[in-house]
């Protein structure tokens, strides 16, 4: 295998498994209205088909990077496509809310494998220099699923059926199993350390717990005593987890990591960032079907657009970032994603079409380049023998972002909703709730601006780095290092 071979289409293999997992949420999330319509459910309610997916990612997640040393990547992140298929034609037999909420649990299962199982085969197969270029690669074939979710999503809910979502994950996971297979290296660290169960059932049930409690809140499926309780009992296995995971060698999740500045703007900004913008899937088509009539094809033709902008920003966010470095640009650009993110709070059902495919063609593009570069700089300075913890602590604060998002945008639209009286979803609801989701993302701000201006440098390759480069590759290949 050529080194400019192994730096693009490693991560285009893994991203196959990104691709699957942003697909598969979208046309979900395009999906709901019809979807509550023929289970009989309140489209708030199936927040939790949502929800609880990104709730198994966070338990399961802290026990990817272990999992990967001790087994090998590749076999852990082949596993996972396999457990991620079998929950997807299980959402696609679901006959009710509980079966779905059931079958979304083994796809998270499956997904808290794969996302930063894969991160993990890039970082350890890419030299540094190119981590941002192949960052870039790893999450184009992602951005693909934004594109076709919503209106394939659609086009299938409106003139088929809404479980068709689901099977077509099945043969992009028999694709990305061959390819995975075939040129996929095995790697793998030393395991010198055993698994952290304490940990493990301290996060794990704690973020179980609290992300059920506030999940639930305002729905009515449980008494509001027992939310409380449910909440603040994991609220307190995690206050638990913080004070024991500082005082062993080797916790499941390392809150040490955060005293690196890059991987604490990287991961706790981002967090902030997502959660606003995690909402978006969740709002806009309820906001178009719900508000505004449309069907869901019609939904998924609005929205699919934003993939479009992110997808052509993976090209040009190397460059943007070499230019300007990492702390000017997630600063600037936070400002202007979620003005983005607040726009469809001006929208009306007369609202040009052609105007609000633009605006989220443009938006796309903030969105990516803000995701590539939170992304990349997590990573900058974390040690190799590091990196399984890290991913894992960054995976878990990326799927918690999503949930916590949908969470607040749901609280939103429950408190409008109690606002202005009665049941049904208006569009005057959603305003307020926009609003609300960019202000939260604009707060990551406050994590960015504590950069220094070298934040990430050695992911910036210098010109005499880039002079030996060639060099270097001769040297590679001279020994026999290039499978």
């Amino acid at each position: 295998m050529t080194e400019h071979f192994r730096r693009n289409f490693i991560p285009l293999i893994v991203a196959t498994a990104l691709f699957m997992e942003n697909l598969d949420a979208t046309v979900l999330a395009t999906s709901l209205p019809a979807i509550a319509k023929d289970l009989n459910a309140n489209p708030i309610h199936l927040k939790l088909a949502l929800t609880t997916y990104l709730l198994a990612l966070a338990v399961f997640i802290p026990a990817s990077g272990w999992m990967a040393d001790r087994f090998g990547a590749k076999n852990v992140f082949r596993a996972a496509m396999v457990v991620f298929s079998v929950g997807s034609i299980a959402c696609g037999l679901s006959t009710d809310l509980g079966s779905l909420i059931a079958a979304r649990i083994v796809q998270g299962i499956g997904g808290a494998m794969m996302a930063p199982v894969g991160r993990l085969i890039v970082l350890r197969t890419i030299p540094k220099t190119d981590m941002i270029n192949a960052i870039a690669w790893l999450t184009v074939p992602a951005l693909v699923g934004p594109v076709l979710g919503p209106p394939l999503g659609g086009f299938l809910t409106t003139y088929f059926n809404w479980r068709w979502i689901f099977w077509i994950n099945i043969p992009v996971a028999l694709v990305g199993l061959v390819l995975i297979t075939r040129f996929i290296p095995d790697t793998r660290e030393k395991v010198s350390s055993t698994f952290d169960v304490r940990g493990f059932l301290l996060i794990g049930p704690g973020l179980s717990l609290f992300l059920t409690g506030v999940t639930l809140m305002g729905l009515g499926l449980l008494s509001r005593d027992l939310v409380v309780l449910i909440t603040l009992a994991g609220a307190a296995l995690l206050a638990t987890y913080v004070w024991y995971a500082t005082r062993v060698p080797a916790p499941i999740i390392d809150l040490r990591l955060l005293a690196i500045p890059t991987f604490r703007a990287g991961v706790v900004g981002g967090f902030l960032f997502r959660t606003g913008l995690g909402a978006g899937p969740f709002l806009l088509p309820l906001l178009f079907q719900a508000g505004f009539g449309m069907t869901a094809f019609q939904s998924g033709l609005m929205t699919f657009t934003t993939g479009i902008g992110a997808m052509f920003m993976k090209t040009q966010a190397a460059a943007i970032i070499r230019r300007f470095g990492f702390r000017q640009v997630l600063i600037a650009n936070a400002v202007v994603a979620s003005l983005f993110a607040a726009l469809p709070s001006l929208f009306s059902a007369n609202t040009p079409w052609l105007l609000i495919v633009t605006l989220f063609l443009t938006g796309g593009l903030s969105r990516s380049l803000q995701f590539t570069s939170v992304n990349t700089l997590a990573y900058a300075d974390v040690p190799p023998e590091r990196l399984s913890r890290a991913t894992s602590f960054a995976a878990v604060c990326q799927e918690l972002s999503g949930s916590v998002g949908v969470t607040i945008a749901a609280l939103g639209l429950q408190f409008m909703q109690y606002m202005r009286g009665g049941d049904a979803i208006d569009a005057d609801h959603f305003p307020p709730v926009f609003i609300l989701i960019a202000v939260v993302s604009a707060s990551s701000i406050i994590f960015f601006s504590r950069l220094s201006q070298s934040a990430g440098a050695s992911l910036l390759p210098t010109e005499a780095m880039k002079a030996a480069e060639p060099a270097k590759e001769a040297a590679r290949q001279r020994e026999g290092h290039i499978g």
